[in-house]
This record gives C-alpha cells, structure tokens and sequence, in this order.
C-alpha cells in the first residue's frame, strides 16, 4: 500500500469523527445511515490505522452527517 497519502486519508477519520460526535451519532448509527459496517468506519476513524475509502463512501458519509464533502477534506 502506497504511504503517500496516509496523513490525508487519517485527517478525513479524524474529521469524521469530530463531526459524527457533534451530531451526537454513534458509530453503529452512522455506519447504519451510511450503509457500511461498524468495522469499516471504526478503521475509518481511528487515528492509527490508514483506511482507504472510495468517494462514494466518502460522499455518504458526508450526507449522513449533513455536511458538504469539503468539510472533510
């Protein structure tokens, strides 16, 4: 697996998860809304693991958390 973009991919979990927690979502209720498992997002999430995700993943969890993709980034 390519190392040069692990610091993106681990800032977008990171925002993730500030977001999903303003909104006083779990990670089983926003893994359920996105329509990913539980695991997928907690590696997603979690600052010491580099998860890709495709956009479209990406994308709904945006809409999940009713916030524009750009917020992510």
């Amino acid at each position: 697996m390519s190392l040069k973009h692990d610091k993106k991919y681990k800032k977008i979990g990171i925002k993730i998860s500030e977001y999903r927690l303003k909104r006083k979502l779990t990670q089983e209720a926003l893994a359920n809304k996105v329509g990913i498992s539980y695991s997928y997002l907690t590696q997603i999430e979690a600052p010491n693991v580099v998860k890709k995700m495709s956009l479209e993943v990406l994308f709904d969890i945006a809409d999940a958390l009713e916030i524009d993709i750009k917020d992510l980034l």
